[in-house]
């Protein structure tokens, strides 16, 4: 996910960094912080991401400290030249980074992974597909951000757009991509499912959204079909929608409709957002039902278990 403003001059903002939402500035809730004695944070951006400052040593030095076992690095690729991780690195860069790092931390109890967060839209699979085909990560997630032509991230042409149109009609073209990603099974999971509602609040809440959980059905079977993970990202958390993406009753959904895949990042882009709401994370993934998470180090998919204070404690509010 692009979320936050680069704070170093020579960093290429993202659009929503040009842009800011209307969220994109309301404080986190006061109960959530960043987590402690996690044995996994699988959504991690570095320097080697446009829109992240945080060098990789900074993350490990937070876990080693906070406790949390295992990352994954999954830093932007992207496949539009309009967007800003574009032939931002290349993908040796990338491993070179994180290998080194590994074997730097792996004597203080840090693993760290070699991930990727892939931007997908229907134009581009193909050049997904290939890339994938042609590189080996550890770990990967899909996720949707923005396309050309898109009103999402423009908050003048949004409200433009969204005029006259029906909750409905205001998400469908971006869960119509989702549900693409969904079904294209080329990634581990898919990321942020639903941070559209980031964007649309002068219009949709996330309440009301999330009060229409036949618009989030198609994607969840689709995912089940495809055995692709579903990610609980952490990172609304620390943004005005004050939730996960996708929330925890959505969740919830996936694992009554069958879904037995689920993943748990922090989504950080800045070194005080490293593993931020985590443990509220896992604790939705714990409430739908959940005694682990998926994960995957190059091989084949693992099983990373549930701290039992995560499944048995009662929600903060």
């Amino acid at each position: 996910m692009r979320d936050e403003t680069p704070r170093t001059a020579a960093k290429t903002p993202s659009p929503a960094a040009e842009t800011p939402s209307p969220a994109a500035t309301a404080p986190s809730p006061a109960a959530v912080g960043q987590a402690r004695d996690l044995p996994l944070d699988s959504h991690l951006h570095t320097d080697l991401s446009p829109d992240s400052d945080v060098p990789i040593d900074v993350y490990a030095a937070q876990a080693v400290e906070r406790g949390i076992a295992e990352l994954a690095i999954t830093d932007h690729v992207d496949f539009h030249p309009r967007d800003p991780a574009y032939g931002y690195t290349t993908f040796d860069q990338r491993e070179r980074v994180v290998r080194e790092a590994a074997e730097r931390w792996a004597d203080r109890g840090v693993a760290i992974r070699f991930g990727v967060e892939l931007t997908y839209n229907r134009r581009w699979e193909a050049d997904v597909r290939d890339h994938l085909a042609r590189h080996r990560y550890d770990f990967t997630i899909g996720s949707v951000h923005d396309w050309p032509g898109s009103a999402y991230r423009h908050p003048g042409r949004f409200a433009a757009w969204a005029a006259g149109r029906t909750l409905a009609q205001i998400v469908t073209p971006y869960f119509e991509e989702v549900l693409a990603a969904a079904q294209s099974g080329l990634f581990d999971t898919i990321g942020h499912l639903d941070v559209v509602k980031r964007y649309i609040g002068a219009r949709v809440s996330p309440a009301e959204l999330g009060a229409a959980p036949e618009l989030y059905e198609p994607i969840l079977r689709g995912l089940i079909e495809s055995g692709t993970g579903l990610e609980v990202n952490t990172s609304g958390l620390r943004q005005a929608v004050g939730e996960t993406y996708p929330s925890a009753p959505i969740v919830a959904l996936y694992h009554e409709l069958g879904g037995r895949h689920v993943t748990a990042g922090s989504d950080a882009h800045r070194a005080d957002s490293f593993a931020f709401g985590l443990e509220e994370g896992y604790r939705v993934a714990g409430e739908a039902g959940f005694g682990e998470l998926m994960f995957r180090r190059g091989g084949e998919r693992i099983s990373v278990a549930l701290p039992g204070r995560v499944r048995d404690a009662p929600r903060h509010t």
